[in-house]
C-alpha cells in the first residue's frame, strides 16, 4: 500500500559494507513551478514537478501536448523564453542548481554538460550553413578546437551516429539529407562536447516509423556506451517503453506518477496513465467500433491545484477528488502515484466503450461500380523535354504503374515511409496533381478532363484533411470564417443559412458551435483537426483524403480523431484515402491496406490479411517496426532497414536495395511476379508465397486468428 512520503532523516543511514550506496542523481528537480504571463492573466505551466535522474538512467516524461512537458525540459536548459518564468523549486544538476549560475555560466553549461535534440531536425538546423559547419561551432566554443581539429571531430562523430559517407555529409547543406540523416546530424551535435545529460525533446515525432526505429536504437546504444544520462520527452508510449528505464506522467503541470517504465506502462496505477496505456493503438486480431479514448483537453490552471488536476476527465472520480488536493504517494521503491483510490483501482483497466461489442465480418454488400478507380498511375517530377539533347531532363518518378480501387463507403489505407509517393497518389485522386500517365476515375467519370473542362464538381464531393492541423488554418480568420469560405465556393448564398451550417458542423464533429467564434491559436490541436474535418464535411463530400491526419497528434487526441473519422463513415457512407506510415493507425480504420514502396505498390489486401504471413519483406519492416507495450516486457526483434534511396522505374524490385531478403541479381534485373491469393490478397515479390508463408508472424497474437472483416 502506497503511503505518503517521510520526511528524510537528519542523519543518514548507516550502511552496512555489502551495500553500496545509490550514485546521487546527476539531475535533482524539486518542487518546480513555472508560470506564463500575458495579457490574459498567468497560466501556471508547472506545479511543485519533482523527479530525479541518476547517471546512466534514461527517464520519460510522457503526457498529452499540454501537459508540461517541453515546459519544464526548456526550464532545465534555460530556454522559456519571454513570458516563462520559474516561480519556485529547484533545478540540480550536479549538485549544484542551475537558477544560482549567472546567465553567461549557464550558457556555458548548454551544449557542453548538458545538450539537446528537439523535434523538428528541418527547423533546428541552419539552411545556410553547411552540416559540418554546424557541428563544428559548439567544438569550437565550448572545447576550444581549431576549425582544422573541429573538422576532424566532426567526421568523427558522424560516422559514430551511423553516417556512412561523413565527409559527403558534414559538406552538405541540410536540404540535402533526408529526415533521419538530419536527425542523426543533430545527434552528433549533442554528442560533440561530449555532455552528461541530453534533453531529447520528442526527437522522432517527424519521422516515419522506419527511420524512428533506426534512431531509437541508436540513441540507446550511445547512452548506453557513453553512460550518459537523459531525459526523453515524448507522448509515444511505444518508444518510451524501448529506451527508458524510469518514467514520469505530467498531467495539467503536475506529476501524477513516476516509477519504473516496465511497471508504469503494463500496470498504471493513475486513471491517467491508465486512460493512456489505453489509448495507444495496438495491432490485435479483435476488430474494434472505437479505440478507448479520454474525454475533453488538458486543465489550464492559473495557479496552484485545489484538487485532483484530472477529476473532470476521470471516469472513476468521487466528490472527494474534485474538492481535494491529492497528495503523491510513495511505495519507498520509487513508484508514486498522486491518487487516493491508486490502491482500490488496483488491477481495474480504462473502461473499455467497446467492451462486448467486437466487431464481426461485414455483412455481404451489394456489388457496385467503385467510387475511385486508379489505372496504372504514373507521376514525374520536374521532368522536361526539349529537341535539344542538353535542355531534357528525365525528372523523378514520384509514382511508376500504380492501379487499385476505392469502394462505396470503404476506408482504403496507403502504409509506406516518407518519400514512397503517398501523398503524390492522394493529390493525383484530388486532380491536385496531374498525372503524367494512366487515369483516375471518379464516379465513372475521367478526372483529368473534368478538371481542363472546368467542371467543379469534384471540388464538393471530394475532400482533403492534411497532417499539420496549425498550417491548415489560417490565423487571421476565425473557424466560422475558415468553415463559411467553401460554402460560398459552393454557391450557398444565404448568410444566414451558411451560419447555421456552420453550427451544425461544429456540433457534428463535437466542437461547441461557439467555437466559430474562436481563433485557431485559441484551440487545441486535436480541436483543430475537428475543424479540419468539419471543413471537409462542409460541401457534403462522398469521398475524402486524410493524408497523415493523425501522425502529429498525441496518442489520446488520435484515439478521439480516429473514433470520429469511423463514426462520419458510418454516417454519411463516406470514402476514404486514408495515408499514414503508422500501419497500427490504420489497422484500425481501413478495411483494405497499401503498402507502398518507391512509388509502386508491393502488397494490397484486407487489412486482417496484410497483417499476417505471408508478408512483403517490405510490408515485414514496417510491422517490426511498430513501437509497442510488450507484455512480458521483452523487445519483440526489429528489422532495421538501412538507409538507401529506392529506384523507381528501374529493371528490378524497387526495394532490392535495402531488402534483407534479397534472392540476388534476379531481384536487381527482373520485374518481380505479382502472386495472389483467393482472398484478394496481393504480393508482389520474387520470393514464391510458400516461403513468404514459412516466416513466423510478427504480431504471433494474429498468426491464427483470421481478422477479415
Amino acid at each position: 500500500m502506497m503511503t505518503a512520503p517521510q520526511a528524510r532523516p537528519a542523519v543518514p543511514p548507516v550502511v552496512s559494507p555489502a551495500t553500496a550506496p545509490e550514485p546521487a542523481p546527476l539531475l535533482d528537480v524539486r518542487g518546480l513551478t513555472i508560470s506564463y504571463g500575458n495579457a490574459r492573466g498567468t497560466l501556471r505551466a508547472a506545479s511543485d514537478v519533482s523527479f530525479a535522474i541518476r547517471p546512466g538512467e534514461v527517464m520519460g516524461l510522457v503526457g498529452e501536448s499540454g501537459s508540461g512537458k517541453s515546459t519544464v525540459a526548456m526550464a532545465i536548459l534555460d530556454l522559456l523564453g519571454g513570458g516563462g518564468r520559474v516561480d519556485s523549486g529547484e533545478i540540480l544538476f550536479d549538485g549544484v542548481d542551475l537558477r544560482r549560475l549567472s546567465p553567461s555560466e549557464r550558457r556555458a553549461l548548454r551544449g557542453d554538460r548538458i545538450a539537446a535534440v528537439f523535434q523538428d531536425p528541418f527547423t533546428s538546423l541552419n539552411p545556410a550553413l553547411t552540416v559540418g559547419h554546424q557541428i563544428a561551432e559548439p567544438l569550437i566554443q565550448h572545447k576550444g578546437l581549431s576549425p582544422r581539429q573541429a573538422a576532424a571531430r566532426v567526421q568523427d562523430l558522424l560516422a559514430e551516429v551511423g553516417i556512412r559517407d561523413p565527409r559527403r555529409v558534414a559538406a552538405a547543406y541540410p536540404h540535402e539529407l533526408s529526415g533521419g540523416m538530419q536527425q542523426r546530424a543533430l545527434i552528433a551535435t549533442a554528442l560533440g562536447c561530449e555532455p552528461k545529460l541530453l534533453i531529447l525533446d520528442e526527437p522522432t515525432t517527424a519521422l516515419d516509423v522506419t527511420v524512428e526505429a533506426r534512431i531509437i536504437d541508436l540513441l540507446a546504444k550511445l547512452c548506453d556506451s557513453h553512460r550518459l544520462s537523459a531525459l526523453f520527452v515524448s507522448h509515444n508510449l511505444g518508444i518510451v517503453n524501448r529506451i527508458c528505464q524510469t518514467v514520469t506522467v505530467l498531467y495539467g503541470g503536475v506529476v501524477v506518477e513516476t516509477g519504473a517504465t516496465g511497471r508504469v506502462l503494463s500496470r498504471p496505477a493513475h486513471p491517467y496513465a491508465k486512460g493512456l496505456v489505453a489509448a495507444l493503438p495496438r495491432i490485435t486480431a479483435e476488430r474494434r467500433h472505437r479505440l478507448p479514448s479520454i474525454p475533453g483537453t488538458v486543465a489550464k490552471l492559473s495557479g496552484a491545484p485545489a484538487a485532483c488536476v484530472f477529476a473532470p476527465r476521470c471516469p472513476f472520480a468521487e466528490e472527494t477528488c474534485r474538492s481535494q488536493p491529492q497528495a503523491m504517494l510513495t511505495d519507498g521503491g520509487g513508484d508514486g502515484v498522486r491518487c487516493w483510490k491508486a490502491d482500490a483501482l488496483a488491477g481495474t483497466p480504462w473502461p473499455d466503450e467497446d467492451a462486448g461489442k467486437a466487431r464481426g465480418p461485414k455483412a455481404a454488400q451489394p456489388r457496385s461500380a467503385p467510387l475511385v478507380e486508379v489505372d496504372h498511375l504514373r507521376k514525374i517530377y520536374g521532368a522536361s523535354r526539349s529537341i535539344l539533347p542538353w535542355l531534357r531532363r528525365a525528372g523523378t518518378v514520384a509514382v511508376e504503374d500504380v492501379s487499385f480501387t476505392v469502394g462505396r463507403g470503404e476506408v482504403v489505407g496507403v502504409v509506406g515511409e516518407s518519400g514512397s509517393g503517398k501523398s503524390t497518389i492522394g493529390r493525383a485522386l484530388l486532380a491536385l496533381t496531374e498525372p503524367s500517365a494512366g487515369t483516375v476515375t471518379f464516379d465513372g467519370a475521367d478526372l483529368t478532363e473534368q478538371v481542363r473542362r472546368g467542371d467543379q464538381t469534384l471540388r464538393r464531393r471530394a475532400q482533403l484533411v492534411f497532417q499539420n492541423s496549425a498550417a491548415s488554418l489560417n490565423p487571421r480568420k476565425t473557424v466560422g470564417a475558415a468553415m463559411d469560405r467553401p460554402l460560398v465556393l459552393a454557391g450557398r448564398a444565404d448568410a444566414e443559412e451558411r451560419r447555421k451550417t456552420v453550427a451544425s458542423l461544429l456540433t457534428r464533429v463535437g466542437l461547441p458551435a461557439a467555437y466559430a467564434d474562436r481563433y485557431p491559436h485559441e484551440l487545441s490541436g486535436g480541436e483543430r483537426q475537428r475543424v479540419n474535418i468539419a471543413r471537409a464535411l462542409a460541401t457534403d463530400p462522398d469521398f475524402v483524403v486524410c493524408d497523415e491526419a493523425v501522425s502529429a497528434l498525441d496518442v489520446s487526441v488520435q484515439a478521439n480523431i480516429l473514433n470520429l473519422l469511423a463514426e462520419l463513415r458510418d454516417e454519411m457512407g463516406l470514402s476514404y484515402l486514408f495515408i499514414t506510415h503508422d500501419i497500427a493507425v490504420v489497422s484500425h480504420i481501413a478495411d483494405r491496406v497499401l503498402v507502398v514502396y518507391g512509388g509502386t505498390i508491393c502488397e494490397e489486401g484486407p487489412i486482417g490479411r496484410v497483417l499476417r504471413p505471408p508478408y512483403h519483406p517490405y510490408t515485414e519492416a514496417l510491422l517490426s517496426a511498430v513501437p509497442r507495450l510488450a507484455e512480458d516486457g521483452q523487445e519483440a526483434p526489429r528489422i532495421l532497414l538501412e538507409d538507401a534511396a529506392p529506384a523507381p522505374g528501374g529493371r528490378g524490385c524497387v526495394f532490392a536495395g535495402r531488402c534483407p531478403r534479397k534472392l540476388g541479381t534476379v531481384c536487381d534485373e527482373q520485374a518481380p511476379p505479382v502472386h495472389e491469393t483467393a482472398d484478394g490478397h496481393r504480393i508482389v515479390c520474387h520470393i514464391p508465397l510458400a516461403t513468404l508463408a514459412e516466416r513466423a508472424a510478427v504480431f504471433p497474437e494474429l498468426a491464427d486468428g483470421d481478422t477479415r472483416h
